[in-house]
């Protein structure tokens, strides 16, 4: 990616407009902007850099407040005239002390942060992982565990246990992830076919 293959002529600043991303949970964190030195910054340092507007210079994000924002990807919209940048933040993205400069609802997209760590387990296989040990072992194992937590998860219900159910109900969540990505089957797979039932 280059910054001279946005479009930014009808940008009267001639600024490319950055939006944040956080890439845990998918919250939109903040918008920036970048001149060619900011954006060839931020490629080179992983670090998002911006142009500051009312002080005339480069600012990378967290130079003063200790809260970088480290890119994890980059990608241009349809009409190559905003940058979207999901990032990993060392803490909040608003000078206010807030998570983020929109004041949305909390994001439910750790779920789909969390698959996408699982793939890249399946893909890196490093040692020491538990992901890592159950691939090894197939997806009967996978399927097993999905059926252990289950259990335990009814088990907590039934029993009015709420902490305990939270906790086996999140165990039950992550092992059915690994099995989803062994029987090659997303959350955005599952979404469908529930959005076609309430169809």
């Amino acid at each position: 990616m280059k910054f001279s293959e946005f479009n930014l002529e009808k940008n009267s600043d001639g600024l490319l407009p950055a939006i944040i991303q956080d890439a845990v949970t998918r919250k939109v964190l903040m918008l920036g902007y970048m001149n060619r030195e900011a954006f060839e910054k931020t490629l080179d340092t992983g670090l998002v850099t911006f142009w500051s507007r009312s002080r005339n210079a480069l600012w990378t994000k967290g130079e003063t407040s200790g809260n970088y924002l480290h890119v994890e990807n980059m990608w241009a919209d349809c009409d190559a005239d905003t940058l979207l940048i999901l990032a990993r933040a060392d803490g909040p993205a608003c000078h206010r002390g807030t998570t983020s400069c929109f004041d949305t609802p909390a994001s439910e997209g750790f779920l789909h942060a969390l698959e996408d760590l699982v793939r890249r387990r399946r893909e890196e296989m490093p040692e020491g992982s538990y992901t890592v040990s159950l691939f090894r072992k197939g997806p009967a194992k996978a399927a097993q565990k999905v059926g252990e937590e289950a259990v335990e998860t009814v088990i907590e219900a039934v029993a009015g246990n709420r902490e305990r159910y939270r906790y086996e109900a999140a165990d039950l969540l992550y092992h059915l992830l690994v099995l989803n990505n062994l029987m090659d089957i997303t959350l955005t797979d599952l979404q469908e076919e529930l959005l076609g039932r309430h169809a």
